[in-house]
């Protein structure tokens, strides 16, 4: 029979381990990511092209930590972007090629494929509470509703784009908080920032993931006297309302940061800012700097975009690193960070920042980088970039064609940022190389699920019956 001191060990050393659980789970950091919808690589002054709109939040999220300049993300729009910052895979691997179309159009097989788990489901099983606000843009029909795809919480839209001040602009398409429709939203820019703050403020005991995707400073181009006495000065009149979408966006990042501070929780997240395609300027003025083309292309406007990331006390404040990365690197760095394994048969494409962000990885952290697009292909490797886009070897548009390599044009991006001068009649070999390397990657890839639909009119053929 065992002692009475005996039982009091057991007990003493069983509560130690809980305490040790509970205290491994507080040190877990909290993530935090933040997308801006269609902003263009140009427009933040922490980029220094386009002092027009200040952007001091943002641009203090990045001073805090690290801004990448050749910062990327692997889609040329909405959609794709999103399926590969969910699942840390280029999306071609499962044949989330594509955006869409409008909700009453779409296929019914519209959404990231079921099997693919999300950084919501791998930091859930991970002890994370996790919460989503804002676009979605993953799937319109149940399953693929977030809170079935690893979020507990869920305030915004499904579709592409949204009203900024009608939560019942478009029927098929409604804010809702969790499945439930809203009828009044204010403004969503700071509907979504306030729905993150509250999530934060009530889960600031415990380690969560936050996912805040705005619609801003997507079209179409609305704001409140607020924000548009900002810019009296701005004659035209598009460009004087993307100023004050811009604006309202910085500050509620900068309202989410204050409740990080304010809650005591601002060493102990990791945030990550990033756009998640490149400005279409001649919609909406939101412009991409120094870049040759726009959003749903492979040249630097569509694809590479701001990226800043920052972790108060565990990476060094003021970093610029020219280093390419990719919105795939989101996943495997959260996952990182909070003391998460990948295990190989997960296949991620991203890798973790970590190492690379606090000195102790000097080289790049990708070999290269990789795009395919419809017709549209692109590679970076160090400063080459191999790629065909509209105006240099592709159409531009959505098509279910076999990519290739062949005609593609060869840049120096450390001599030519801006895509001018085509080098491949130059540079036989590096094109050949190149082109190699993209064929190897596009052997693990698929053929795109669905093509898009084309607006009400195609919804409308699509009901009575028509192909």
């Amino acid at each position: 029979m065992k002692s009475p001191l005996y039982h009091s060990l057991v007990a003493f050393a069983l509560t130690c381990l809980v305490t040790a659980a509970h205290a491994a789970d507080a040190k877990k950091p909290n993530i935090l990511v933040i997308v801006a919808d269609d902003l263009g690589y140009g427009e933040l002054s922490m980029q220094g092209f386009t002092p027009q709109i200040p952007t001091p939040n943002v641009d203090a999220l990045a001073k805090g930590g690290v801004r990448f300049t050749s910062g990327y993300v692997s889609g040329t729009y909405c959609s794709p972007t999103r399926a590969g910052l969910m699942t840390g895979r280029y999306q071609q691997r499962f044949g989330h090629e594509f955006n869409p179309g409008p909700a009453e159009a779409a296929v019914p097989n519209f959404g990231l494929p079921l099997e693919e788990e999300t950084i919501g489901d791998r930091l859930k099983a991970a002890g994370y509470t996790t919460g989503w606000f804002g676009k979605s843009h993953l799937g319109y029909q149940p399953p693929y509703h977030p809170l079935k795809r690893g979020f507990d919480e869920y305030f915004g839209f499904l579709g592409g784009m949204h009203d900024y001040l009608d939560a019942a602009a478009d029927p098929h398409n409604p804010i809702l908080k969790g499945t439930e429709p809203v009828n009044n939203i204010g403004y969503t820019t700071e509907a979504f920032g306030e729905q993150a703050v509250n999530f934060i403020e009530k889960h600031k005991a415990e380690p969560w993931l936050c996912y805040l995707a705005f619609n801003a400073v997507h079209a179409p181009l609305e704001s409140t006297e607020k924000y548009l006495s900002r810019f009296s000065n701005i004659d035209d009149k598009k460009r004087r309302t993307f100023a004050a979408m811009l604006s309202a966006m910085d500050d509620t990042v900068g309202t989410v940061m204050a409740k990080l501070k304010a809650t005591g929780q601002e060493e102990n997240t990791l945030i990550f800012f990033i756009s998640d395609n490149g400005g279409p300027t001649a919609q909406t003025t939101s412009g991409n700097g120094p870049l040759r083309g726009f959003k749903a292309q492979t040249w630097e406007g569509g694809i590479r975009v701001a990226w800043a990331m920052r972790w108060k006390g565990h990476i060094p404040a003021e970093q610029v690193d020219d280093r390419p990365v990719i919105q795939l690197d989101i996943l495997p760095t959260a996952l990182a960070a909070a003391g998460v394994p990948v295990p190989p048969e997960w296949k991620l494409d991203g890798v973790n920042l970590l190492p690379y962000v606090t000195g102790e990885k000097k080289e790049p952290p990708h070999e290269a980088l990789y795009w395919r697009f419809g017709q549209q292909i692109a590679i970076r490797k160090g400063d080459w970039k191999l790629v065909k886009a509209p105006g240099g070897g592709a159409e531009a548009g959505e098509k279910a064609v076999v990519a290739t390599t062949q005609g593609a044009q060869l840049y120096n991006l450390a001599k030519d940022i801006g895509e001018q001068t085509n080098l491949a009649d130059q540079e036989p070999a590096r094109v050949k190389e190149l082109a190699a390397a993209w064929d190897e990657w596009n052997k693990a890839n698929v053929p795109p699920k669905w093509i898009p639909a084309r607006g009400r009119a195609a919804a409308a053929k699509k009901q009575a019956g028509g192909n």
